[in-house]
């Protein structure tokens, strides 16, 4: 069940688009946060018991010609990233690397190859494409041997569905409005996602807008996963008495078989 302000129809877009930007009046010496206008269908996304993933609506206008460029990334957290080596026949954890940074989840959409948009230092200082992510070990190793741990870590997250394993696409509705599909998986991680969009003309960032997607648990889950961080000691009591009971009654019903 997903719990979200509901989506506009992409008929009525254009018009929304339009009226949006016919307000955007943007002087020659404005700053370039006013290049863009953006906005979200949902700015909510409610985890709740049968999620299934969610798929939010951005769309808006550029001031002036010019490519786009859109990252979606959730908070970061630690990760740690484990190498298995085969001893004796068996294959166990040999070597690991924590990062600090990492982001549960990223995104990238553009309305044309990254490649062809922005220079590989540009994509870098901005973190743009998955490979310019700017993971921070928690230990020095080689070049070799933490660009090794990096690749591990991006298969995973993309094995899992929270790295997107290509760029998505943006689309422009004539030269100004443009609109782009993020699609959450289930194991999509809470927090407030960051949205960033990029205006890109003639291989610079000409502009740039932001918006916070924020994803939280709701219903009966949020209620007991707020209950097991307010009030640790007594969650914790209360999960050991439930699995006592519960070892008690198996116990009691097979005995009777």
């Amino acid at each position: 069940m997903m719990t979200a302000r509901r989506s506009p129809s992409w008929f009525h877009m254009p018009i929304i688009l339009m009226a949006l930007a016919s307000v955007l009046h943007i002087p020659a010496d404005a700053a370039r946060d006013d290049a863009l206008a953006i906005d979200l269908s949902e700015d909510l996304i409610g985890i709740s018991t049968g999620f299934t993933g969610a798929s939010v609506l951005l769309f808006g206008a550029t001031e002036g010609e010019g490519s786009v460029i859109v990252l979606v990334r959730s908070p970061n957290s630690r990760v740690v990233v484990r190498r298995k080596s085969r001893v004796a026949g068996i294959w166990v954890n040999s070597d690991e690397l924590t990062f600090d940074d990492a982001p549960g989840f990223y995104h990238a959409a553009a309305s044309a190859p990254l490649e062809d948009l922005l220079p590989d230092d540009i994509r870098r200082a901005n973190q743009i494409g998955v490979k310019n992510i700017g993971f921070k070990p928690h230990a020095f190793l080689s070049a070799d041997e933490e660009k090794a741990f990096r690749m591990a870590l991006i298969r995973n997250k993309q094995r899992s569905g929270l790295y997107s394993t290509q760029s998505g696409r943006v689309t422009f509705q004539g030269s100004r409005l443009f609109r782009t599909r993020l699609e959450l998986p289930a194991n999509v991680p809470t927090g407030k996602y960051a949205v960033e969009v990029f205006l890109v003309n003639e291989g610079q960032i000409v502009g740039r807008s932001t918006r916070e997607l924020s994803v939280r648990k709701v219903g009966l889950e949020a209620k007991i996963t707020e209950f097991a961080f307010e009030q640790a000691p007594l969650y914790g009591i209360i999960a050991v008495l439930i699995a006592l009971i519960a070892g008690w009654f198996a116990g009691f019903v097979f005995r009777k078989v």
